[in-house]
């Protein structure tokens, strides 16, 4: 696979600077059209959240697919996992979203899905980056006129999202009693996230949802938890939902303000699946907690690591034919309901649990420890690999000696940044701190 612009999760950038520049991205859109065209492409949905740059980025995407021959139908402002869902029901093609999903609003990106919701092949992938090349350095050709793209709006997109996602929820349930705080971070589940709770019969308050175009994720969503945690406690409310700019990740907060992350979400849908006759595994990444692995297997359920990213994850699901995995940081996958992360019906899987068992979350989450972590970065200058120094070898081996059975290190490099990323996993906190701070100055002074 080609892998000059395109990551782990699509394109992304700084808006303005490359590749998050109208010119490049209309002959990105040139470069996917005549992939796509050419594998009988008739049509590509396109999504975006709220950030100002969508509106730029989308019209150039548009003129791009155009070019190629591609109709375009225009989503809106819609969660990611919507349009993966979108594109199968509207019969499109495949699917494009323009989101940098939990970033600032000064980021954004574009990521395309194949039909179904799947990511494109890393074939398709390699294909769209050898045209995008050739685009880049010799302009686009474009089709005769008869046979440009059309556009056309899709009427009411979030209405028909919002009944899917009510659909992953027990026909014979109802959310009625229960007072649930979303915080949809200025973001594209700012109008779908409460009007799902509210139609399913719950009381809600909804935070974060009044998106300006700059606002997304400032100090809300998934990975700014504070706002939402007063809120729960000022309102007293059971608990709270937050997801991140898109809509494809997750974390929760108990009646208490206690967060529940990725990794506890797994374990109450692990172990409701287990009960329900689900007879696979769940996978996780290389930063999932060990108490998840641990209680998984105290219930007796499979448990593999992947890389960390949902691309990743989801090749192992596949690859065993499980259904559950994710990410400490609320990226989950339940293939039985959704065929791509989705916050909203994961949330609407959790609620689930917690109606039918008749607990609170913040009971129903101590059937799994986590075990303490602590993290430290290690900035590289890239003239030489630090882990392969003989002083750094040997205190990760006087580490994982430390640890043996009680604890876990993983060691990895960034794939955005120059850094050596370190995480320690041990009995006491002030173990796994000691540990990783300790390590870190080992690698640095190597570095």
């Amino acid at each position: 696979m080609g892998n000059k612009y395109f990551g782990t999760d699509g394109i992304r950038g700084k808006v303005g600077q490359l590749p998050m520049m109208p010119d490049f991205v209309m002959k990105l859109g040139w470069a996917a059209g005549t992939v796509l065209a050419a594998s009988g492409t008739k049509e590509v949905l396109i999504g975006k959240d709220t950030r100002a740059s969508g509106y730029m980025l989308e019209s150039a995407l548009e003129a791009g697919l155009s070019a190629a021959g591609v109709n375009i139908a225009l989503a809106g402002p819609i969660p990611s996992p919507a349009v993966a869902y979108l594109a199968s029901t509207f019969r499109a093609d495949a699917g494009v979203v323009i989101s940098a999903s939990h970033n600032p609003y000064y980021d954004n990106g574009i990521k395309f899905f194949a039909q179904r919701g799947a990511k494109l092949s890393d074939e398709q992938q390699y294909q769209v980056e050898k045209k995008l090349c050739y685009a880049l350095k010799n302009g686009i050709d474009c089709v005769s006129s008869e046979r440009l793209g059309k556009a056309r709006r899709v009427e009411d997109a979030a209405g028909r999202y919002i009944e899917y996602c009510k659909g992953s929820f027990p026909t014979e349930a109802s959310l009625q009693g229960l007072k649930i705080v979303i915080d949809s971070a200025n973001g594209a589940a700012y109008k779908v996230g409460p009007s799902v709770l509210l139609e399913l019969g719950a009381e809600v308050v909804s935070i974060h949802d009044k998106p300006n175009g700059i606002n997304i994720n400032q100090d809300c969503g998934s990975t700014s938890l504070t706002n939402l945690q007063n809120s729960v406690i000022k309102h007293q409310a059971d608990l709270g939902i937050a997801v991140d700019g898109d809509a494809d990740r997750l974390i929760m907060v108990d009646h208490e303000g206690e967060v529940v992350d990725g990794d506890e979400i797994l374990f109450l849908l692990a172990r409701a699946a287990k009960r329900d006759g689900y007879s696979g595994g769940v996978v996780g990444t290389l930063m999932t907690n060990l108490g998840l692995q641990r209680a998984l297997e105290g219930l007796g359920i499979a448990f593999e690591r992947a890389e960390v990213g949902d691309r990743y994850v989801m090749q192992k699901l596949k690859e065993n034919g499980w259904k559950i995995g994710g990410e400490p940081s609320g990226h989950i996958l339940h293939l039985g309901h959704s065929s791509t992360g989705d916050a909203l019906v994961i949330a609407l899987q959790v609620l689930a649990i917690i109606v039918a068992s008749g607990h609170p979350l913040h009971e129903l989450k101590k059937g799994m420890t986590k075990i303490p972590q602590s993290f430290a970065n290690v900035r590289i200058n890239g003239i030489k690999d630090p882990l392969q120094a003989p002083i750094v070898i040997q205190a990760v081996e006087n580490l994982k000696a430390s640890l043996a059975e009680t604890g876990r290190l993983v060691l990895r490099e960034s794939g955005t940044e120059p850094l050596i990323r370190i995480m320690v996993e041990a009995l006491h906190h002030n173990d796994a701190s000691f540990f990783a701070e300790n390590l870190a100055k080992v690698i640095d002074s190597e570095s």
